[in-house]
C-alpha cells in the first residue's frame, strides 16, 4: 500500500541521522526528540500562514472583491502581516499582571500545537502513536481556554474580562459536546487509539464504510462544536467587534497579539483533521475496494483533500451567517447539541452491540 510505502520512504531517509543521533547518548534522544516536533510545528506554522491569505482570498471572491493581490500576488501577504506584528512594540496596561500578561499567549499556544503529537498523516506516520491518543486530545484541546481567561484578567481590561468570561463558557458548554461526540467514535470503532479509528472504517464499500454515515448527528455536532470551540463565525461573540472590540486580545499587541492568532489557526486546522480522521476515514480512499485505478489508492493526499474542504467551511460560515446572540450560542450547546449526542451515543452502543459496526481491514 501507498501509506507504508510512504512511511518506509521516510523512515529509510531518517535512519542514518536517527543513528547517528542516538550514539550521542541523551543529548542525542532530545535533539531527537525536538527535531521530531519542529517536524510537525514548521509546517503547521506555514499551513497557517497560507491558511490566513487562502481566508482573504475566499472572502474576496464570496464578496465579489479580490482580496489580498499586491505582496507577491497575494501569496506572502500573511508572510507580511506576521513580520509587521513581530517588529511592533508590546504595549503593556500600566495595571496588568505582568507575568501572567506575557504567559497568556504561551498557554494558549502550547497545547494548539501539543495536540499535534498524536494525529496520524497516514497509516504509520504518526509522530507518537499513542494507545490513549483520544484521550490526551481531550485534554490538550481542554487545555487552551486557560491561556484565554488569563489574557482576559491580567490585562485589567473590564473589555477583556468579558470577551474571557464569555470565551470560557461557550468553550466549556461546547467541550461536553465534543467529548460525547468521540464516546460515539470510541464505542464503534472499539479504541482510543487514532490509526485504529481510521482503519475501523476500511471496507470494500469505499466512503460508506465511513463513520460519518452511522454517527451523522455526532458528525454533525462535533463539527458544529468545533467552529464554537474555535469561537469563529457564527459563534464569535468572544470578539464581537461591534460590542467589546476584539474580546480577551482587546489589550494585546504585535508578537503576543501573533501568538494568539496562531493558536486560533492552529486550532482550526486541528479541528478539520480531526473531522476527517474520526468520520471521514482520514487518509482512506472514498473508492477504496472498488477497483478503480488511481482513485481506489489510500494514502496521505486523501486526508489532506478533507482536511481542505473542512477548513474552507469555516471561512464559508463566516462569509454566509450572522453571528449568534449570546444566550443562543449557550441554549444551542446544551439544550440541542448536548441531549441529542447523549441519545445517539446510546444508539451507537446498540448498534455495535448488534453488530453493525465491523472491524476494520488493515
Amino acid at each position: 500500500m501507498s501509506a507504508t510505502n510512504t512511511a518506509t520512504l521516510l523512515g529509510d531517509v531518517t535512519a542514518p541521522l536517527h543513528d547517528w543521533l542516538m550514539s550521542l547518548g541523551t543529548i542525542g534522544l532530545i535533539l531527537w526528540i525536538v527535531l521530531k516536533i519542529l517536524v510537525i510545528a514548521m509546517p503547521v506554522i506555514i499551513c497557517v500562514a497560507f491558511y490566513v491569505v487562502w481566508e482573504r482570498k475566499l472572502l474576496g471572491w464570496m464578496h465579489q472583491r479580490h482580496g489580498p493581490m499586491y505582496v507577491g500576488m497575494g501569496i506572502f501577504q500573511a508572510f507580511a502581516d506576521v513580520f509587521k506584528l513581530l517588529f511592533k512594540e508590546v504595549i503593556q496596561p500600566t495595571n496588568a499582571q505582568r507575568v501572567l500578561y506575557i504567559l497568556a499567549p504561551l498557554i494558549t499556544l502550547a497545547p494548539a500545537f501539543a495536540a499535534w503529537a498524536v494525529v496520524p498523516f497516514d497509516a504509520q506516520l504518526v509522530l507518537s502513536n499513542a494507545n490513549a491518543g483520544l484521550l490526551y486530545l481531550l485534554a490538550m484541546t481542554s487545555l487552551g481556554i486557560y491561556g484565554i481567561i488569563l489574557a482576559g484578567w491580567a490585562s485589567n481590561s473590564k473589555y477583556a474580562f468579558l470577551g474571557a468570561m464569555r470565551a470560557s463558557a461557550q468553550m466549556i458548554s461546547y467541550e461536553i459536546a465534543m467529548g460525547f461526540a468521540l464516546v460515539g467514535v470510541m464505542v464503534a470503532a472499539g479504541s482510543l487509539n487514532l490509526t485504529e479509528i481510521v482503519m475501523a472504517q476500511s471496507g470494500g464499500k469505499g466512503l460508506f464504510e465511513w463513520f460519518w454515515l452511522p454517527l451523522l448527528p455526532l458528525f454533525v455536532i462535533y463539527f458544529i462544536s468545533g467552529v464554537a470551540e474555535t469561537n469563529r463565525a457564527p459563534f464569535d461573540v468572544v470578539e464581537g467587534e461591534s460590542e467589546i472590540v476584539a474580546g480577551h486580545m482587546v489589550e494585546y499587541s504585535g508578537s503576543a497579539f501573533a501568538l494568539f492568532f496562531l493558536a486560533e489557526y492552529a486550532n482550526m486546522i486541528l479541528i478539520s483533521f480531526l473531522v476527517a480522521i474520526f468520520f471521514l476515514g482520514g487518509w482512506l480512499s472514498p473508492f477504496q475496494g472498488l477497483g478503480i485505478p488511481l482513485l481506489s489508492v489510500d494514502g496521505w493526499w486523501w486526508l489532506f483533500a478533507k482536511v481542505f474542504f473542512f477548513a474552507s467551511c469555516f471561512i464559508w460560515f463566516r462569509a454566509s451567517f450572522p453571528r449568534y446572540r449570546y444566550d443562543q450560542i449557550m441554549r444551542l450547546g446544551w439544550k440541542v447539541f448536548i441531549p441529542i449526542s447523549i441519545f445517539w451515543i446510546v444508539v451507537t452502543a446498540l448498534m455495535a452491540y448488534y453488530g453493525i459496526f465491523e472491524a476494520g481491514q488493515s
